[in-house]
């Protein structure tokens, strides 16, 4: 990556990536959080920026966003952030991990973090904004739709079809050819064995749970 980045947020999602970047060898302008970062040691070189409009004075055409938020499901503040800038004509960063591994021929749209461990076989795509999380696997042919996360440990079987805002919680699994629809909430530990329609929470042994509200 060519690149000099900026780094939106300053807690655990964002120091992994943080080190990435670093072991990398990417240049990191700083950080943009209201707040000072939980990992003050990792964080100790990078210049601090407190506000969220000091974003805007940089060059949208000579920087790239990483986005450091952390996905939570009912949470849309990764979301949102990254809608909101890419309307600005802002770009983001797509970071995959050394120790990761990748088929040459999956493909990853615009923003997707692949961290450490994870396996994408090929013939998959995913998502823009979506989180690969660590040790996770998407097998064959997958196609894992954007602002989605892929929690630690989930695995994902060959031809599995999901849409927007999908959460596949730690653990999951999910066997071939399922299709998940939009804000659907796979629950830590859960097996789907069948297409889920939207605006659902899979809950492990217990079935379905549909309209949920999270904070």
């Amino acid at each position: 990556m060519s690149d000099s980045v900026l780094l939106i947020g300053a807690g655990g999602h964002a120091s992994v990536l943080l080190e990435m970047l670093i072991q990398q060898k990417v240049h990191i302008i700083g950080y943009v959080s209201p707040c000072s970062a939980a990992n003050k040691k990792l964080f100790s070189d990078l210049h601090w920026f407190k506000n969220d409009d000091d974003i805007y004075q940089f060059d949208k055409l000579t920087i790239k966003l990483v986005n450091g938020i952390g996905s939570l499901p009912g949470n849309t503040r990764r979301s949102d952030l990254y809608r909101q800038q890419k309307k600005l004509g802002y770009s983001f960063a797509t970071l995959v991990s050394q120790e990761s591994t990748v088929s040459a021929y999956a493909f990853l749209e615009e923003g997707v973090q692949v961290m450490r461990g994870a396996i994408i076989q090929t013939g998959a795509r995913v998502g823009y904004n979506s989180i690969v999380n660590t040790g996770s696997i998407i097998d064959h042919d997958c196609s894992i739709g954007n602002n989605n996360h892929i929690a630690p440990g989930a695995t994902i079987s060959g031809q599995v079809t999901s849409k927007e805002n999908v959460h596949f919680g730690t653990g999951s699994s999910v066997i071939q050819s399922i299709n998940i629809n939009k804000n659907v909430v796979v629950g830590a530990g859960a097996t789907v064995t069948k297409d889920l329609e939207e605006n659902i929470i899979s809950y492990p042994a217990r079935g379905f749970h549909k309209g949920y509200e999270l904070a």
